[in-house]
């Protein structure tokens, strides 16, 4: 048994390691080519695709509860619950989109016909909002609104349908596109992928800007047609830049499913839970031959936790393991693959801390945006600001924050922790997590103020009327958010990438957005639960509601969930990789990381 474990010191392994050596040296040639491609210049054609995608998204999101509730005479909560919905499918999707870029068709292709299901929804939702038969008859005054009939809402579904899975292929696959340009360990691309993403996420912001003020002024002051035409036209010419770019790219090839290997080691796990376990780990099955194409970067070093699944990886009589052929994946695992499942794992318990946080965050999209139509907009006599444009206070926040923390924490930082990127990146979310805790805080106060101006001025009961008190008194809250967001946000989707087996990155990636979609349902279910029990939350009159309330249960439950979050935190066991450097003399020397 000992003889067919130490797979990496038999006799019978002396020709395959051969053969690695020379596989490592066609590796080296292709590393070289392959980095003739990529880097700063292809950057204009990938964000170019995200940022258009963000401006279709943002541009309808920011302002679908006015659309909905204003065009389509939805109730209030059923706007917030069908947004909340809308945005938790369209960052789940992501999970579908990944699987496929990761297995079969890779990023770039994925992204490709991902932007052109994309680009049909966005057709469809122009035309139901250009169209007068795809939406109810307009209504005035006191009279009694017609809510959108089944085809209407058929037609507004199918178009968020399209628009949720294609951002299911964009959204996993942009920013591991993106950071897949540049490779960690040429000297010769000195911009590594940690500044990709705070640069990547800086491009998200300005298209979220311009969709919350250019667009939202559009839709509310010239039209829906125009204010959704607009960014489907952009949504077309991405598609036909980013396929531009193509001669430029460093194109991986997709190594086969990353969720097979993972069922694989689950299953030959299971299937071997009763033999004893090993404890020295030098005697787990190795094959570094076997696992080239899913480990460029380097080989997972064993880890001592989730022992179970070690037994993957220990070789019996029964697994006939022969140097000639690939063992049954089914019962027996290399260590690199056991540990790809590790890494997903112990990912999950972070991912889990962003879920409260995303919550959060949705509120700015519903219930900040109700707050801001009842308020003072007028920004002089003739101008007034759409409520759905206060969100750029929020991003603007994320914008100059991600240019501070660029240019002047990092350095900082450096200099204290020795750190190259100042803060590791779960530093860099405990302080997200903290900043969004007083961001509602300050949300709830700041609708005890609200409401006491309505009732001064006897407006509890007009919730049609406008309220003497400054929308700027929304600021604190958006801006503190959008602080909060540059830190969390960017952080948690560096730790996915960073921390996630090189095969599994658009995977990663999805899991990221997949925290974001389970906060939406989370919103989702909140608030219908909180509509049901209680009166905090009405339909018609947000005057006479308790919105505070609510705000600061999602306070006590975010201070919670940082304390679960920094538990977490401490106990993390990170990604132990090691990157190959040199050969001598058939010698393999290795840097740990």
């Amino acid at each position: 048994m000992e003889n067919h474990s130490m797979a990496t010191a038999t006799p019978e392994n002396k020709d395959s390691f051969a053969t690695s050596g020379n596989a490592d040296d066609k590796q080296s040639k292709a590393f070289v080519n392959d980095n003739e491609k990529g880097g700063i210049k292809t950057m204009p054609f990938i964000l170019l695709n995200e940022i258009c995608e963000k401006l279709a998204m943002v541009g309808f999101s920011k302002n679908m509860v006015n659309y909905l509730t204003q065009q389509l005479h939805m109730p209030l909560t059923k706007a917030a619950n069908t947004l909340t919905n809308f945005n938790g499918t369209s960052s789940l999707t992501p999970l579908l989109g990944a699987f496929i870029a990761d297995s079969y068709a890779g990023k770039f292709w994925t992204i490709t016909v991902s932007t052109a299901i994309y680009l049909a929804g966005m057709i469809v939702l122009t035309l139901s909002a250009a169209l007068p038969q795809l939406r109810p008859p307009p209504c005035a005054g006191d009279q009694v609104c017609q809510e959108a009939n089944g085809s209407q809402m058929a037609v507004l579904y199918l178009s968020l349908l399209f628009a949720a899975l294609g951002s299911g292929g964009i959204r996993p696959c942009v920013a591991a596109f993106g950071a897949e340009q540049f490779v960690e360990e040429d000297p010769t691309q000195p911009k590594k992928t940690w500044v990709f993403f705070n640069w990547y996420y800086f491009a998200l912001g300005v298209s979220i800007l311009l969709a919350s003020t250019v667009l939202v002024y559009i839709q509310d002051n010239v039209g829906w047609s125009w204010g959704l035409g607009i960014p489907t036209l952009a949504m077309a010419l991405s598609i036909i830049v980013f396929l531009i770019g193509y001669p430029l790219y460093r194109n991986l090839d997709p190594a086969g499913s990353p969720h097979t290997r993972v069922l694989q080691v689950s299953v030959a796990a299971f299937r071997k839970r009763k033999i004893p376990s090993i404890s020295d780990p030098k005697f787990l099955y190795v094959n570094e031959e076997l696992d080239a194409s899913i480990s460029t970067d380097g080989l997972l070093h064993h880890t001592k936790q989730l022992k179970f699944l070690d037994k993957a990886a220990i070789v019996t009589e029964e697994d006939s393991l022969k140097s000639s052929e690939k063992p049954n994946f089914w019962r027996l695992n290399t260590v690199h693959r056991v540990e790809e499942l590790k890494s997903i794992l112990r990912m999950l318990p972070i991912w889990a801390a962003g879920i409260l946080f995303a919550t959060s965050n949705a509120q700015q999209n519903t219930f900040s945006l109700q707050q801001a139509n009842t308020m003072e907009r007028h920004l002089t006599k003739s101008f007034v600001i759409p409520s759905a444009s206060m969100s750029v206070f929020g991003m603007l926040s994320v914008l100059i924050t991600i240019v501070l923390y660029d240019r002047l924490l990092v350095r900082v930082a450096r200099r204290i922790t020795g750190l190259e990127r100042g803060i590791n990146f779960l530093q860099r979310m405990a302080i997200g997590f903290f900043i969004a805790i007083i961001a509602t805080m300050v949300a709830g106060f700041v609708e005890v103020k609200r409401k006491h101006a309505a009732s001064a001025s006897g407006l509890i009961d007009s919730p049609e009327s406008t309220i003497p008190i400054s929308v700027f008194w929304l600021v604190p809250q958006y801006s503190l958010h959008g602080i909060a967001e540059a830190f969390m946000v960017i952080g948690h989707l560096e730790f996915f990438y960073n921390q996630a087996p090189e095969s599994m990155r658009s995977t990663a990636t999805a899991l990221f957005w997949t925290s974001i979609s389970a906060g939406d349902y989370t919103s989702t279910l909140l608030v219908t639960l909180v509509h049901k029990y209680s009166d905090w939350l009405p339909n018609r009159n947000l005057n006479k509601g308790k919105l505070e309330y609510f705000y600061w249960l999602l306070t006590l439950l975010q201070a919670l969930n940082i304390v679960y979050y920094l538990i977490c935190a401490k106990f993390y066991t990170f990604k132990p990789l090691s990157h190959k450097t040199e050969h001598v003399e058939g010698v393999e020397l290795t840097t740990q990381v």
